[in-house]
């Protein structure tokens, strides 16, 4: 194995955590290796890069792994629990059904990103970046999103519940059926947002948010009024 880390690329190998631990002390980038299942709870891997990389199922449940960057990664189901992944950036990764509980998220940026059913109560951190993610059935109750621009996020059927999206703008969002109870949107442009499947009593959680003429008139067919 003494090769396999001769320098600071690993491509192409099925780890473990004793192969990671015996370099934990420098940061590596690992290419297309297959991390499924591992126990990598607790480790030091800050600043370490992940590319095409497998870790699926895997435990890194409280692990640091400060300004690490992930490309292209699967991690579907994967335990993140009170992980430290402050400054880290996600770019096409997939969390789907993935364990962020407690994670701290400080400048953490998730670009083209799949978060579908992940769990993301009471992530730490202010300044985490969405861009282009699928958040579906997240869950992210309690979450501040205040004064942010957010650029096609998917929240359909998420868990919203006391989310604050004061002064927020969408941009080709969604929140179809999301759960939005609690919720703050004052101030907030939402005319780029779909609202479908919202009733009209729902509706008082906007108040002080702006909305466009289609989507008003979305709300009002729910008393039977056509707007012309």
């Amino acid at each position: 194995m003494d090769d396999l880390f001769s320098d600071r690329t690993v491509r192409d190998r099925s780890l473990t955590r004793a192969d990671l631990e015996r370099i934990a002390g420098s940061p590596h980038t690992l290419v297309d290796c297959d991390l499924e299942d591992a126990d990598l709870s607790e480790l030091d891997l800050s600043h370490w890069r992940f590319e095409r990389c497998n870790l699926r199922r895997a435990d890194v449940s409280r692990a640091k792994f400060e300004a690490t960057t992930w490309q292209s990664c699967r991690a579907a189901f994967a335990n993140f629990m009170a992980c430290d992944l402050t400054e880290s950036s996600f770019a096409a990764t997939d969390f789907n059904n993935a364990t962020l509980k407690r994670a701290n998220l400080q400048s953490a940026k998730f670009a083209q990103c799949k978060l579908t059913g992940a769990d993301l109560f009471e992530v730490r951190g202010l300044d985490i970046t969405f861009e282009e993610t699928l958040l579906i059935n997240a869950k992210l109750s309690g979450h501040s999103f205040r004064k942010s621009t957010l650029n096609r996020i998917d929240f359909s059927q998420a868990d919203l519940r006391k989310c604050d999206f004061r002064h927020t703008t969408f941009a080709d969002c969604s929140l179809r059926e999301a759960n939005m109870d609690g919720a703050r949107f004052e101030g907030a442009d939402l005319r780029g947002a779909d609202l479908g499947g919202l009733r009209l009593f729902d509706a008082r959680m906007f108040r002080g948010a702006t909305i466009s003429r289609e989507q008003a008139a979305q709300l009002l067919s729910e008393l039977g009024l056509n707007v012309r």
